[in-house]
C-alpha cells in the first residue's frame, strides 16, 4: 500500500529535518505518526502527498490519496465545492440540467449524475447545517472546515487517507464521530495527533525523530508502556555509567598519586647511589614520559565514558517538572469569584443562551467549562473577564488579577525575541542572569535567547509562556485555558499538566480533550446548551 525507503528532507537553509525514514503501511492498516513538535510529522505528510520533495529516498503509494491538513486558513477562498473537490462536476451537471448537452460537459461530469445527491448526504452525515455548495469556506468555524474536509473522504472514498490533527476544531460530539469513523473505514489511514483517545483506536504508533522512525505494534496505551521500559532501562544505563565514570575517576586518581610517588623514591635513591647526572636526567626524562603516557590514558578513557554518559543523558525525555512558582494569592479558599443570575448576550437580534445563565464560581474551584459550538462558551469567557457586559441579568466580580490562555498562546508577543519576551515579565527586577538561567529551567538555552518568538512552535510558546509567569511570580486569582493543548504534542501536554496542577487558584478550562480535563483535576463542569 504504502513504502517509504530511507527518505530524508533537508530545508531549503540546508538544515537537515529528518533522515533514514523507513516505513511499510499495508493495506486497511491504521498508524499514527507521533513525536516532539518540529520533528517533521507534517512534512512527512506532505511528501507523501506529493506537495514537497525529499532530498532522497523513494516512495511507493497508490494514486486513491486523501490528505487532511491541519486547518490554517489554507481553504478560506474556496468554495464548499471546490474545497470538496466537485466544483467542475456540480457545474458541468447544472449545465447539462440547463440544456448544455456539450461534450466538455459530459467530460468534467464523467457519468457522475449523483455527485450533488451524494454531496449533500456526505455533509449530513457529519451533521453539517449547511446545504450551499458554493458558500465560501472562510465563513465556517474550524469544526465545521475539518467536517467539510471529512465528508469529503464520503464522497470520493480514497485508499490512502493522511489526517494532520484531525480532532483539533471538533467538539466532543463531533469527535466521538471522528472516532467511530476511524474505526469503522476500511481505509488505509496515516494520522498525527496528539488526541489519545483517537491514538488509542489505532494499530500501530511510529514515533518520528530525526535520525529514522522507530516502530511500535500496539496503540498508544502498549506505546506508552513501552516508554515506560525504554526510559527506566535508559535511567539503569545512566546510572551504570555514573558508578563506571567514578569508578574511573578513582582508579585514575590512585593510579597517578601512586605513579607519582614511585617517581619521588626513584630519584631519592638514584641521588643516594651517586648516579651521573646524564644517566639521571635519561631516567627522569622516561619515567615522565611513562607518567605523561599513563596519565592521556586515564583521561582518555575517563573522557570516553563521559562522553558515553553526556549522550545518555541527552537521550532522557525533556524535564517535566516545569512548575508554577507563584507567590501565594491573597484570596482563601472558598470567596465568591464571579457571580450572576440570568445574565444573557445578544448577537444579530438572538439570544447566545436559550435560558439565561445564573452561576457562581468560588476562589480555589477547578471548572470544566463545555458545551458545542457556537453554544456561548467565549461569550461567557468574556463576561467572566470583564471584557464584555451582559445586557439583561445582574453579575459581580471580585477577581483583581485574571490569566486568560488561548490555544496560540496570543499572550507571546510576536515583534519580540525569546529574551526579550521573557523580560517584558520581569516586574521585580531579577538580574540578568536569574531571568537567563529561568530560561535554561525552560529548555531556552543560549542559542534560543535572540530567537524571534515568531518563529517559535506551540510548545515552545507554552513552555516561554510558563517561564515569563514563573518570572512575574505574582499567582492570578483566575487562569482561563481555552483549547490550550490543540497545538501541542504529548510531551508538552505533559509539561503543561504538570504547570497547571502546581497553580492552586481558580481554573477554568475549556477543551474537548477529555484526558486533560481528567489530567488536571477538573472538580466540577459548567454546560452550556443553544
Amino acid at each position: 500500500m504504502l513504502y517509504l525507503q530511507d527518505i530524508s528532507y533537508i530545508h531549503p537553509n540546508k538544515d537537515l529535518l529528518f533522515e533514514n525514514i523507513n516505513l511499510a503501511v499495508n493495506n486497511h492498516e491504521k498508524i499514527a505518526l507521533v513525536g516532539k513538535n518540529g520533528s517533521g510529522k507534517s512534512t512527512l505528510l506532505r511528501i507523501v502527498n506529493g506537495e514537497l520533495i525529499p532530498a532522497g529516498g523513494r516512495i511507493e503509494k497508490p494514486n486513491s490519496i486523501y490528505y487532511i491538513p491541519q486547518i490554517f486558513g489554507q481553504y478560506n477562498h474556496l468554495t464548499v465545492a471546490q474545497a470538496l473537490k466537485v466544483d467542475h462536476k456540480i457545474h458541468a451537471l447544472t449545465k447539462i440540467l440547463k440544456g448544455q448537452y456539450s461534450e466538455e460537459n459530459y467530460t468534467h461530469l464523467q457519468d457522475d449524475w449523483t455527485i450533488e445527491s451524494r454531496c449533500q448526504e456526505a455533509l449530513n452525515h457529519w451533521k453539517l447545517g449547511f446545504t450551499d455548495l458554493s458558500q465560501k469556506m472562510g465563513s465556517l468555524s474550524g469544526g465545521q472546515k475539518t467536517k467539510v474536509l471529512l465528508a469529503c473522504i464520503n464522497i470520493h472514498q480514497p485508499r490512502l487517507i493522511l489526517m494532520d490533527e484531525p480532532s483539533n476544531h471538533l467538539d466532543l460530539e463531533s469527535r466521538k464521530q471522528l472516532y467511530h469513523f476511524i474505526e469503522m473505514s476500511p481505509a488505509t489511514m496515516v494520522i498525527v495527533s496528539h488526541d489519545r483517545k483517537l491514538l488509542n483506536l489505532l494499530d500501530t504508533i511510529c514515533e518520528l525523530h530525526q535520525t529514522g522512525l522507530t516502530t511500535y505494534g500496539g496503540n498508544y496505551a502498549f506505546y506508552q508502556q513501552q516508554k515506560i521500559l525504554e526510559q527506566s532501562a535508559l535511567e539503569q544505563d545512566i546510572q551504570g555509567k555514573e558508578k563506571l565514570l567514578r569508578e574511573a575517576r578513582n582508579k585514575q586518581r590512585e593510579t597517578l598519586e601512586r605513579q607519582q610517588k614511585q617517581q619521588a623514591r626513584g630519584r631519592k635513591k638514584q641521588a643516594k647511589s651517586g648516579m651521573p647526572k646524564v644517566m639521571m636526567d635519561k631516567m627522569k626524562n622516561d619515567s615522565e614520559n611513562r607518567f605523561s603516557k599513563l596519565k592521556h590514558a586515564h583521561a582518555g578513557k575517563v573522557d570516553g565514558i563521559h562522553q558515553d554518559l553526556k549522550a545518555l543523558r541527552a537521550a532522557l525525555p525533556d524535564p517535566d517538572k516545569m512548575r508554577f512558582d507563584f507567590d501565594p494569592s491573597d484570596l482563601h479558599q472558598g470567596k465568591i469569584l464571579f457571580q450572576a443570575y440570568k445574565i444573557n448576550y445578544q448577537y444579530a437580534s438572538e439570544w447566545v443562551w436559550k435560558s439565561s445563565l445564573s452561576m457562581q464560581i468560588k476562589s480555589g474551584e477547578r471548572i470544566a467549562l463545555k458545551g458545542a459550538n457556537g453554544s456561548g462558551k467565549t461569550t461567557l469567557i468574556k463576561v467572566v473577564l470583564g471584557n464584555l457586559i451582559p445586557q439583561v441579568g445582574t453579575f459581580k466580580s471580585n477577581t483583581n488579577k485574571a490569566l486568560y490562555i488561548d490555544q496560540d498562546y496570543s499572550l507571546i508577543d510576536n515583534r519580540l525575541s525569546v529574551c526579550e519576551q521573557a523580560n517584558q515579565y520581569n516586574s521585580l527586577g531579577l538580574p540578568d542572569h536569574e531571568v537567563k538561567t529561568r530560561l535554561n529551567r525552560f529548555l531556552f538555552g543560549k542559542e534560543s535567547w535572540d530567537k524571534p518568538c515568531q518563529a517559535l512552535s506551540g510548545g515552545e510558546r507554552m513552555r516561554l509562556m510558563l517561564c515569563c509567569l514563573n518570572i512575574g511570580q505574582q499567582a492570578p486569582d483566575l487562569i482561563i485555558l481555552d483549547e490550550p493543548t490543540n497545538n501541542l504534542d504529548i510531551q508538552n501536554i505533559e509539561i503543561l499538566t504538570n504547570a497547571i496542577n502546581s497553580y492552586k487558584g481558580t481554573l477554568i478550562v475549556v477543551s474537548h480533550d477529555e484526558d486533560f480535563i481528567e489530567d488536571v483535576r477538573i472538580e466540577r463542569t459548567i454546560e452550556l446548551t443553544y
